[in-house]
Formats: structure tokens, sequence, C-alpha cells
């Protein structure tokens, strides 16, 4: 297992799902890990799973909140940047809004949280930041994702460039890219379909190992990457999909 000591990790989202599966693998590889997430009850709960780590309720989207806690933070070896949300349809079903809220979230969030952290990671000698992105959208187009493909490709546009520019002050920048992974946010769309029980199927029969991705599997290679095992790495795309993408 890949060891986390002495790093502090800043995971966004982290009340359930992948960020959950994150949150609880960095504290076990020995990180100091400070979970956010909007969700007092999520926080809870995951600070009763393992009580070594710290939680924080967090708005990703309020600028002046993210100030207020990059300012009251000490140390941000580690950033993970999990929030997110997914919009059904196409180009045709979505509106302005659903444009603005799926940017606001899947990409302003993690340029704000970036951004404010970003300078103490500098100053301490560097630092790691990783994006969880999706194969939907920047590796492979997938019928009814547009909105949130948009968003995902511009996400490893953004691990891309931060990785470049910053490269020679010792940060790293990669990207997760998972394919269709068993969290209750996707259990929470599969029920709101007319047939929850097809709707899992149709999921688990578009990937070619026959089963959804668990949070855990997602988790192990976000360790690896905030881990020094992965020092040579940066600007990189890991593609998590169950061969989804073949």
């Amino acid at each position: 297992m890949f060891r986390l000591d002495g790093k502090t990790c800043i995971i966004t989202a982290a009340g359930q799902g992948m960020g959950r599966a994150i949150a609880l693998a960095c504290a076990e590889a020995g990180a100091d890990v400070l979970a956010t997430s909007t969700r007092k009850s999520s926080l809870s709960s995951l600070a009763a799973a393992n009580p070594a780590i710290r939680t924080q309720q967090l708005d990703v989207m309020d600028a002046s909140a993210i100030t207020a806690f990059s300012e009251a933070v000490e140390n941000a070896d580690v950033l993970f940047n999990c929030a997110g949300i997914v919009h059904n349809g196409t180009i045709l079903d979505s509106s302005e809004d659903d444009w603005s809220l799926a940017f606001d979230l899947n990409v302003r969030s993690m340029y704000r949280m970036t951004k404010a952290l970003l300078p103490k990671m500098i100053a301490s000698g560097g630092g790691t930041v990783i994006n969880i992105a999706s194969v939907a959208g920047g590796l492979k187009g997938v019928p009814n994702r547009f909105v949130y493909g948009c968003t995902k490709a511009a996400v490893i546009g953004f691990t891309k460039g931060l990785a470049i520019d910053f490269i020679s002050q010792g940060i790293r920048c990669n990207a997760i890219c998972p394919g269709t992974i068993d969290t209750p946010s996707l259990t929470e769309r599969m029920q709101a379909q007319p047939d929850p029980a097809k709707a899992r199927a149709d999921f688990v029969s578009r990937q070619p190992m026959g089963r959804l991705g668990r949070p855990e599997e997602i988790a192990a290679l976000a360790v690896y990457l905030a881990s020094d095992a992965s020092a040579f790495t940066t600007g990189a795309v890991h593609v998590i999909d169950g061969g989804f993408t073949l």
C-alpha cells in the first residue's frame, strides 16, 4: 500500500461516493485528512467511520467560503477536487441554468479551490492536485451526457494547463477518469427512472467487465497519485473504466 504519512490531504465532496472512499483510503495510508462537504450528516458519518479524519462543511460554489477556508488551512499537500453533478440529456434537453450549474460545480469549483490553495503548496515546496474527470466527454462521446461531457472535457484541459504552468515549482496535477461507478449519486439517478432495475442493468451492460466500478477502486488510484510513488507523473489522464473506452 502506498503511504501518505506527513501529507495533509484536502478533499471536496467527501461525504459520499468516491470522495468518501478517497478520504477513508488517504487516512488509512497515514495522511492528515481534511474532508469537506455541504452535508453535515454525511460528514458526521465519515468522522464516525474514522475519527482521525477532520471534517468541515464547505460549499465549493461559494467563493467567499473558499477564501475563508483557504486562509484558515495551515497545510495543503494534496487537493482532491471531487465535487460534481451529472446532467442527463442532449443539447436540446439542456437549459442555460443546467449549463451554468454544471460548469459552476464541475469546473469553476476546481478553479476556485485550486487557485486558493496553490500558493500555499508552492510556498511549502510543492504539492499535488488530483481532479475527478470522466471518460465521458474528454475521452468518449456518451449518449445523453452532453453538458456533463463538456464539463469533464474542460477538467482534462484544466489538469494539463495547471500541470505545465507549475511543473517547475513542484506542483503536480493529474486527472482520474472513471467509468460507471456504483455510488449513491448513481443510485439516485437510477431510482429516478421509471424502471430502476432496468436502468441499473443498462449501466452494467455498457461496462465490458460486466459490473460497475467500486468507489474503493477509484480511491486506490487516488492514493497512488497523491503518494511520492507517482512523483514522475503529472498532466496525466488516468482511465479506470472497466474497459468502457475500449
